[in-house]
């Protein structure tokens, strides 16, 4: 059962935070760091290790998969050569997790513009690049917490093209792919699905939009006829309170902030992404590279130890499936 944690930007928290959740998780579940081990900080106990050995190793030091990224970190501050390791770190997690040496891959954050400007990143992040790799027609983002899962239909979209990037096939394809994946991954055998509107009180029947009487009610319906358990479309406003969520296991929205605002005033330390969809289970810290702090110590490896707890639930749940 060992997860595969990829390295993230060299600059950011990412090095800092692999050593914290090995001190916190050593003696609950395995992980292996894929990275340079000059850019983990001083005094770091590391051992290079492959993911037949990380278990042994895992008691006593941090494993390591040894990539050269050349240059040395430089915290706060990017570098272009370190791009094409960064991709190559990733890739190669991905390999781990498809030949099934690794049972589950998390990535520590990346940042994109330095891949962009160092490797020619050609992706709009994480989520699209491990989707091109595992030849997925469509991943899914979802970010989760112990109180609230959510599914942003659209994502990194300005917010006027999200009328007509939402279509029927978009959302019935992200409810069916969520469906399946709280079924495999996360145990659940009949999903309680809340969709919300995209409209301020759901439209109020067509008074401030029509996009639910036109668009999402017929998708819900055509989905209810196959037997989903769905509810919607809901007043976005009124989904999120305690009482509300306990009454569906995973909330479906049409727009990023419209998600992921929620989830971030709940649980903003502990959210996990979780990318649905894939032949092999991802979950990364719902937080940035946090150049800010890169270097002071200050980084909260919360999130990261939400994120391999996860995957680690997720693998066992696949496994018992």
């Amino acid at each position: 059962m060992t997860i595969a944690l990829t390295c993230g930007e060299p600059a950011g928290i990412g090095p800092e935070l692999a050593p914290l959740a090995w001190a916190m998780l050593r003696d609950e579940l395995t992980f292996l760091w894929i990275g340079d081990p000059g850019h983990l900080p001083p005094g770091t106990l590391w051992e290079e290790a492959t993911p037949e050995t990380a278990p042994d190793i895992m008691p006593r030091a941090l494993p390591v998969l040894p990539r050269d990224f050349v240059v040395p970190r430089k915290p706060g501050q990017p570098q272009a050569l370190h791009a094409p390791h960064v991709v190559e770190a990733i890739d190669e997690g991905v390999h781990l997790v498809r030949s099934g040496r690794c049972s589950a891959l998390c990535t520590l954050p990346i940042h994109k513009q330095a891949l962009i400007e160092g490797a020619g990143f050609a992706y709009p992040g994480h989520t699209e690049y491990l989707a091109s790799l595992a030849g997925a027609d469509r991943a899914v983002m979802m970010l989760a917490c112990p109180e609230l899962r959510v599914v942003p239909a659209t994502i990194h979209i300005p917010l006027h093209e999200v009328p007509e990037a939402l279509t029927a096939r978009l959302l019935t394809d992200t409810i069916l792919i969520t469906h399946a994946a709280m079924i495999r991954d996360f145990g659940v055998s009949r999903p309680r699905i809340a969709v919300a509107g995209l409209n301020p009180h759901a439209g109020e029947g067509g008074k401030i939009g029509t996009e639910e009487i036109e668009l999402i009610a017929p998708t819900l319906e055509a989905l209810r006829v196959q037997g989903l358990d769905i509810a919607g479309p809901l007043s976005a406003d009124t989904m999120f309170h305690a009482a509300a969520r306990a009454r569906y296991d995973v909330a479906i929205c049409g727009y990023h902030d419209q998600a992921l605002i929620p989830i971030k005033t709940i649980d903003f330390s502990g959210g996990v992404n979780v990318t649905l969809g894939l032949p092999f289970i991802r979950t990364s810290p719902d937080h940035g590279t946090a150049f800010d702090i890169a270097g002071t110590g200050q980084g909260d490896p919360t999130s990261t130890l939400a994120a391999l707890r996860m995957a680690r639930d997720m693998a066992q749940a696949r496994t018992a499936a």
